[in-house]
């Protein structure tokens, strides 16, 4: 059974220097998505996605099919948007998936519903699901289902790690269509996501987020976030780490005004005692965000720690 780790070891780190379902819609770029018009015309876009239901309601993805793929199976990298949970939308992946889709994989960039809409654990129902959708269809697009990897920044890598750590908890999975397959994932790419929110709201100058209407608060259904022990737990990747779950990359700003660096440093002491694949790597002077994410080591560090653990069909 999966359990929430009650110590803290002091955290290993590396520190870079850095320089409608049945109704498929299949669009070209337009110019009313710039995101998806920046796609070189050797990509097969595949825009909109109707992947299951959320609050009775579709929910959609942009898919991005390798302009060449020789294996008759590629593995999948999906992109969960951040944005506090309460904002944010799909288009924003497209650029963070297209290297891996020069790569030989399929890009996925989910939406899911924000805080504005329905609190915890709709975010969570919304990104299994459509894992889920992708193993359903795994014939159709030529996916291996047994190579999907999941990434994302800020509340995005929370609910990326989230997905990497939960897989068999029924109560995150929802009913949002796709149950008899598994929500699994193989590699987690997670970007300073938030995780265990009491040591969040208590670490010294971060104490702002614990009030009601906060980001953290939203996510919980609202109220002092260090009232809702139950919700800090459920909404917690720590909670569920297991000796099963997928390898890790975690990236983090040394100076990060938002989330604080002991968020990725806790999640990746908990899957280092568990004995999961972790590495975390703490970018000196970088904030939340900003360019030193998006230098060329950087993302080949990214692309090649996918690739690396994905590995090749055999």
């Amino acid at each position: 059974m999966k359990f929430l780790a009650s110590s803290l070891l002091t955290a290993t780190v590396i520190l870079c220097e850095v320089p409608a379902i049945a109704q498929q819609v299949f669009r070209k770029p337009t110019a009313t998505s710039p995101q998806l018009a920046k796609v070189p015309p050797s990509i097969e876009v595949r825009s909109d996605v109707v992947f299951g239901k959320g609050g009775g309601r579709d929910l959609k993805m942009h898919v991005l099919l390798p302009s060449s793929n020789e294996a008759s199976k590629a593995p999948v990298y999906v992109w969960i948007h951040g944005g506090g949970w309460r904002s944010g939308n799909k288009e924003s992946g497209i650029q963070k998936v297209l290297p891996l889709v020069h790569a030989g994989f399929i890009g996925v960039t989910l939406e899911y519903r924000l805080t504005g809409e329905a609190a915890f654990p709709a975010q969570i129902h919304d990104c299994k699901c459509a894992i889920r959708f992708l193993r359903a269809h795994a014939e159709d697009w030529g996916i291996d289902p047994d190579r999907i990897a999941v990434g994302g920044a800020s509340a995005g890598g929370h609910l990326a790690a989230l997905v990497g750590t939960s897989s068999g908890v029924d109560a995150l999975e929802g009913e949002g269509g796709w149950p008899e397959q598994s929500s699994r994932v193989q590699a987690v790419v997670d970007l300073y996501g938030p995780t265990d929110f009491a040591r969040f709201v208590t670490t010294e100058g971060y104490e702002h987020h614990n009030a009601d209407g906060s980001p953290e608060s939203r996510l919980l259904g609202g109220g002092v976030v260090s009232e809702n022990a139950e919700g800090i737990r459920r909404v917690n990747p720590i909670t569920y780490v297991d000796p099963q779950d997928p390898p890790f990359l975690i990236l983090h700003g040394s100076d990060d005004p938002v989330v604080p660096l002991n968020q990725s440093q806790a999640l990746h002491e908990a899957l280092q005692r568990n004995g999961v694949s972790s590495s975390l790597h703490v970018l000196p002077g970088a904030l939340h965000g900003g360019p030193e994410f998006g230098t060329k080591p950087i993302q080949a560090m990214q692309r090649d720690f996918l690739v690396e653990t994905l590995g090749e069909q055999e």
